[in-house]
């Protein structure tokens, strides 16, 4: 019986933080209600609360859920594409080219990026929620710089190139890809971003 109810109480606390997710993607965090949220999950109030302390709390959720999410997300991703070739630069061209396919493969346009939401609207958020946020970012910066240091220790660039400034490359590319698409309703452009990136890897690195 205990088990069920803990059981119960995490799905309902997941169908919360992801209507919350939804509602900040479409509208933004100020404009997403409490009282909008216990509707679309079909609990009350003091349901909620049993949840999330206030909204602050929720924010936090939100950002550490997203931030799990992610790095799962990539970690499968590259791993995949080590498993497929041992070379660290081919592995990572594999990887790229996965991550492309997985984003080109969704059903309707990407409905954005949480991260950059909430950096938007920063002035909403106390300074913890602020540095989980930056903490994100430079986890990915991280995760692409040892990348390419050891892509560069095996093939040394055919120039000079910053490669902090190519790891956060990736970032950028992801987040103008989710931000035009939506614009222009073209669910190609952020998959065709990856492999634009993936491309310039190759050229960066592999003998001409």
């Amino acid at each position: 019986m205990l088990e069920t109810t803990h059981r119960k109480g995490a799905e309902t606390r997941e169908r919360l933080l992801a209507a919350a997710e939804s509602a900040v993607l479409a509208k933004g965090f100020a404009a997403t209600s409490i009282d909008e949220l216990i509707a679309a999950v079909g609990i009350t109030k003091s349901g909620f609360f049993y949840h999330f302390k206030d909204k602050a709390d929720l924010a936090k959720s939100m950002m550490l859920r997203y931030l799990e999410h992610d790095r799962a997300v990539l970690d499968d991703i590259f791993r995949r594409g080590d498993e497929l070739n041992e070379d660290p630069l081919h592995g990572f061209l594999v990887g790229l080219k996965l991550f492309a396919e997985m984003l080109g493969n969704l059903p309707e346009a990407h409905p954005g990026c949480l991260a950059a939401s909430f950096c938007y609207q920063d002035q909403l958020f106390n300074r913890e929620i602020r540095e989980l946020n930056a903490e994100g970012v430079l986890a990915w910066r991280t995760r692409f710089r040892e990348r390419l240091d050891v892509i560069a220790f095996r093939y040394p660039p055919r120039s000079e190139v910053d490669l902090e400034a190519m790891a956060d490359m990736a970032a950028t590319l992801v987040e103008g890809g989710l931000i035009l698409g939506r614009m222009l309703g073209d669910v190609t452009i952020l998959p065709r971003q990856i492999v634009l990136y993936r491309d310039f890897i190759r050229s960066v690195f592999l003998p001409a």
